[in-house]
């Protein structure tokens, strides 16, 4: 573990199929029914070790910390990863809906919280227990969906990520992103979601792929990301390729039951050239970055004067875009 975080314990847990999954946790030794868990969720093929220098900072601001790897992925990998199917369902029906079971048992009658990096914003709404998330906080929290990706970079990123990625997974029978420096090894499962090409997420388990779902579980995946009534903080920053002020409305247009604020960073607004999809949970962003969440997890309201936009939100169907107000 990292040596900066003294603190921090190996755990593990078994999802509903048996699965084994593993973390770290971060606990303060007496129990407090008022303190807050929070679960970090981490992007797609990222592994929990990245986001160990933030779960230690929250740590010292008085939270327990968990935090893991998805199947397939860091302290979670199988011992053979080719042809091991494991997909975005998975990680959010099985894996986080384990998290928050362990942290229901590990931590009784403690508020549970959720910080959610890029996909893990999306798997909550997957979880038949997400309903009992008290507030989440997310950064760059989208599904993928192609044309919500930066105009300026579209095309390239789709060719590395939906051209050369499910190329090479079908001749690996997973995506060797470790050798080529692309983030982790990542199913082939995941693959498949991930360059699905749907508007609506639903649509993503409609044909092809490991798992076909029928209509009506569709739908009730649907009313599950209705179900969630957290507060929910959503950050965007400007030069996010991924996170476009779009792709972060597009999501957050399924969690109508959620007070939802979204706020737009740009980097210059801090002094900084760039921060992108991944940057915000480097610890050099520890005094001015970092403060945004913490206010959040803490009092559910952004720090004062935030250098940044708050993004009005209105009504519209689960899935569509939010656009921006003029």
């Amino acid at each position: 573990m990292d040596p900066n975080t003294p603190s921090a314990q190996p755990i593990s847990f078994t999802a509903s199929d048996g699965y084994l999954l593993r973390g770290f946790c971060w606990r303060h030794p007496d129990a407090d029914a008022r303190r807050p868990v929070v679960i970090i969720n981490p992007a797609t093929s990222v592994r929990c070790r990245y986001y160990a220098r933030f779960a230690a900072f929250l740590h010292r601001h008085g939270f327990d910390v968990l935090s893991y790897d998805y199947r397939g992925i860091g302290e979670s990998r199988p011992a053979r990863m080719r042809h091991f199917e494991a997909g975005w369902i998975d990680w959010g029906r099985l894996d986080f809906e384990a998290a928050l079971q362990y942290a229901f048992a590990q931590f009784p009658g403690q508020p549970v919280q959720v910080v959610a990096h890029s996909v893990g914003g999306f798997l909550i709404g997957l979880a038949e227990s997400s309903h009992r998330v008290s507030r989440v906080f997310s950064m760059g929290a989208q599904y993928a969906y192609w044309r919500d990706y930066a105009p300026a970079r579209r095309a390239g990123l789709l060719f590395k990520w939906h051209v050369v990625m499910p190329a090479l997974t079908a001749v690996f029978g997973y995506f060797p992103g470790g050798r080529l420096g692309w983030l982790e090894d990542t199913p082939k499962g995941v693959v498949h979601d991930w360059t699905a090409r749907h508007p609506r997420f639903e649509d993503i388990w409609r044909s092809g792929g490991a798992r076909v779902l029928p209509d009506a579980e569709r739908d009730e995946l649907v009313r599950r990301f209705a179900a969630v009534r957290a507060d929910t903080l959503a950050v965007s920053v400007s030069d996010d390729e991924f996170g476009t002020t779009s792709a972060i409305q597009r999501l957050l247009g399924y969690y109508r039951s959620s007070p939802r604020t979204h706020l737009h960073l740009r980097p210059d607004a801090i002094g900084q050239t760039a921060i992108g999809h991944f940057a915000f949970f480097h610890s050099r962003f520890e005094h001015d970055l970092w403060k945004i969440p913490l206010e959040w997890l803490r009092h559910g309201r952004l720090p004062p004067a935030p250098k940044g936009e708050v993004v009005a939100l209105r009504a519209e169907a689960p899935g569509e875009p939010i656009p921006k107000p003029a």
